[in-house]
């Protein structure tokens, strides 16, 4: 009897620290999911700091979803990007290094009689980048430790930069990394990048003339405080604090559009991308970014860390930015 009892206080206890967590109603147009995802690939990337996995999760509507995202990482026929700092590989200590090191057989050729256009970019987490459709480098650690990296392309004026991010998670279906005793903690994204013509001029650096969309907004613990206003998924009146446990929180996706990459891609309704400080994304004492201060710091000409609305909690970004 005594362990009967045992028993039904252990199930009763269970079933209390599982019950749903979110409160209020949701009427947008993202599909629902709550709790955690199940794990389909335990780990991208056996170097990083971090564990990198994938997972996959049903919602409320019945579609499966991949989180973080739908990536290329394992795609040996999408480039790898360059390295300007790879912990795990070069470690330049300028951008005059990268540059004589770039190996010139890793330009993409997307017009024949285009320009090479050189890119830096530094992305927190991971990043694929596209140029009218063609895809042109990918970030060779998905999570951290931190790296950045040098893409170099030939193309013909005007061109369409196009780019997928992810803000990667440990906690897989709630945008959640552990952090010393809280295991659900919101991990922030962030992304810069500056793009240089033949003769070494900015021709295109990150700021709030880009496009950014979300399609994966979590934790998610007041389905109200997402706000919808024509394509603008408004996250940024959301809580993004740590817990102990966030198991029964919920997260916002939508589907990516299978064009989003193409030049013909029609983004002009989508929302301005926000912009960030430095501090705020936390670079300061990041190598891989320091170490390229001339470049993405320029004085006369400084490229700005952009996200979506809300860096902490939209985990997956599409930017896109048309260059004249």
């Amino acid at each position: 009897m005594k362990n009967t009892i045992l028993i039904a206080i252990g199930l009763l206890l269970l079933s209390v620290s599982c019950k749903k967590s979110v409160t209020g109603e949701y009427s947008g147009t993202a599909s629902v999911t709550e709790g955690l995802a199940a794990t389909t690939t335990e780990n991208l990337y056996s170097n990083g700091v971090r564990i990198a996995g994938l997972g996959s999760i049903t919602a409320a509507d019945g579609t499966v979803w991949t989180v973080p995202a739908e990536v290329n990482f394992t795609n040996t026929n999408f480039p790898t990007a360059s390295d300007l700092y790879n912990p795990d590989g070069n470690k330049y200590e300028n951008s005059s290094a990268s540059l004589a090191a770039f190996n010139p057989s890793k330009i993409v050729e997307i017009d024949a009689t285009g320009e090479v256009i050189t890119g830096y970019i530094f992305a927190d987490n991971y990043f694929e980048l596209y140029i009218n459709g063609v895809a042109v480098g990918k970030d060779a650690i998905p999570f951290t430790d931190f790296n950045s990296h040098i893409v170099k392309f030939k193309v013909s004026k005007p061109f369409t930069i196009a780019m997928k991010l992810v803000d990667w998670e440990e906690r897989l279906g709630l945008g959640c990394e552990k952090n010393k005793t809280k295991k659900y903690h919101p991990g922030d994204g962030g992304m810069v990048a500056v793009f240089k013509d033949a003769t070494g001029n900015i021709i295109c650096k990150t700021d709030a003339d880009w496009k950014a969309q979300t399609f994966y907004i979590a934790p998610i613990k007041d389905f109200s405080c997402v706000t919808e206003n024509g394509s603008t998924r408004n996250s940024s009146a959301c809580n993004t604090s740590d817990v102990r446990n966030g198991a029964g929180y919920a997260a916002l996706h939508w589907k990516v559009p299978t064009d989003w990459m193409n030049e013909s891609f029609d983004h002009s309704s989508w929302p301005n991308a926000t912009t960030y400080s430095n501090s705020t994304i936390g670079v300061d004492g990041k190598i891989a970014f320091t170490n390229f201060t001339d470049i993405f710091d320029n004085a006369s000409n400084d490229a700005q860390f952009i996200w979506s609305t809300n860096v902490i909690l939209d985990n997956e970004v599409i930017v896109r930015k048309i260059v004249p």
